[in-house]
């Protein structure tokens, strides 16, 4: 069997890079929430404290991320998709040192935010190497491998932080980014530079809004000042201002004047602050109330992730045939549904009955949601805008999770306790259903002209997302 072609060998080389990269920004997430016990035991003190340097070790690095992951998108067009990847992966690893090494709780979150601005680096810049590298058939496939093994980052995290967390320190979620880091850049030397010239200006002024604005309005959430929080509302206001007569908008509006894409935002807004906000407090109570071991609370979650991964593709495909807007309806009542099943858990929290209903209906909900919503959002914009639309739909998921994290200390009223969590669980019901009758009353399916009488050759085309 002859060798691989040069050019073969490249592009397997590129797509190995663009997955290592990713996956080890959706690792650190997966990781670092299992590891918030054991680093609010060490560095947190007590009682609202404690809370609020967990939802700034979360926050924090949501915060950067968020606010700069559309201008990295540009970064990647005008200065090279090489450059940027090789600038976000030492930045990661350096922000992952000052992390495993912080002394207190301050410089962990100082470094979370660090981490979080080399992670906005990681995940468009990987994209826009495949997208140079592949095309055509090959592309697609490229991006549905991507997607497959940075999704497995969600499985691999829960074992992963908790091992380390248990069996040697919590820090040691943050020293495992360094080895990925290391082979990564290994395997990028010989990968040549791609840039394109698109005469596109960075969006200086409009990131600056974003970030201060985020950033003071998390702060007012977390710490319960309320005069940031309307400082943070002011910025951003100003931010979808400047957006509207901006040049070159890293937000650009023109975007959301496509229903299902503006509607499709909105329920995404919802329906993933719900996950995060849901996620946040699930592994916390399970370890902090409930007694179970970080191994433990990481492992107890991994059905619903499991049901997501297992059926997502099948609705996907079902959406595409059928029409998005019900499948966008009904998952995220169902999900919603199964964290109303949660509200059974006391301090015992008994896995079987408990924890798991709830958690597979939620599975089935969500299985139910992903795929449509993301088909519906990316089919709204014109293809040329494929890109930016997909980084703005990412950037509202990330800003919507830190969001809801922010307000988790308000929700809970600073202890957590059977009560409090109740609580924290009938807001994440609601949040999904509201995503639900948001996408019911939004979303329109688009009606596809009939197909030809005689069957082309590529078979007909559809539009979807796994």
């Amino acid at each position: 069997m002859p060798d691989a072609t040069p050019e073969a060998r490249l592009r397997s080389r590129v797509l190995v890079v663009a997955i290592l990269a990713s996956f080890v920004s959706f690792l650190d997430g997966t990781v670092v929430n299992v590891a918030l016990p054991a680093i609010g035991d060490e560095l947190g003190g007590t009682g609202e404290a404690r809370l609020g340097l967990q939802q700034w070790v979360v926050d924090g690095y949501l915060v950067t991320l968020g606010s700069l992951i559309l201008l990295a998108g540009s970064l990647s067009d005008l200065y090279g998709r090489r450059r940027v990847l090789v600038a976000g992966l030492v930045g990661f690893a350096a922000a992952s040192v000052l992390c495993a090494i912080a002394p207190t709780g301050p410089v962990l979150v100082g470094a979370r935010l660090l981490q979080g601005v080399a992670g906005a680096l990681l995940v468009p810049s990987s994209l826009a190497l495949i997208i140079s590298t592949f095309d055509g058939e090959a592309q697609g496939r490229a991006i549905g491998r991507w997607t497959a093994w940075t999704g497995t980052a969600m499985i691999v995290g829960p074992f992963v932080g908790g091992g380390l967390v248990d069996l040697l320190s919590w820090r040691w979620v943050f020293w495992i980014n360094l080895p990925v880091v290391v082979v990564t850049l290994v395997l990028l030397r010989p990968v040549p530079e791609v840039r394109l010239e698109t005469g596109r200006r960075l969006d200086v002024p409009g990131a600056v809004l974003a970030a201060t604005g985020l950033a003071a309005g998390v702060y007012g959430l977390i710490e319960r000042t309320w005069a940031f929080v309307g400082v943070g509302v002011a910025l951003l206001i100003v931010f979808v201002v400047y957006e509207r007569r901006a040049r070159d908008p890293m937000m650009p509006p023109r975007l959301f004047a496509a229903r299902n894409f503006a509607w499709g935002n909105v329920a995404t807004f919802a329906v993933y602050g719900a996950l995060s906000l849901g996620g946040f407090v699930l592994g916390l109570f399970l370890q902090q109330v409930a007694g179970y071991s970080a191994t433990a609370a990481g492992v107890a979650q991994l059905p619903s992730t499991l049901a997501m991964l297992a059926l997502s593709t099948r609705f996907g495909t079902l959406a595409a045939r059928y029409g998005a807007r019900w499948f966008m309806t009904v998952g995220p009542v169902v999900a919603g549904a199964g964290y109303l099943l949660l509200l059974t858990m006391d301090e015992s929290a008994t896995y079987v009955t408990q924890v798991l209903p709830g958690l597979l209906v939620f599975g089935l909900g969500l299985s139910i949601t992903v795929a449509p919503l993301t088909a519906a959002i990316l089919g709204a914009a014109p293809p040329a805008d494929a890109g930016i639309a997909s980084a703005v739909n990412n950037a509202v998921s990330r800003v919507a999770g830190l969001l809801t994290v922010a307000f988790a200390g308000v929700i809970l009223g600073g202890v957590l306790d059977v009560a409090s969590f109740h609580r924290a669980l009938l807001v994440t019901a609601g949040l999904l259903v509201l995503g639900g009758l948001v996408s019911m009353v939004g979303i329109r399916d688009v009606r596809r002209p009939p197909a030809p009488t005689a069957p082309t050759a590529g078979g007909p085309e559809v539009t979807g997302a796994a």
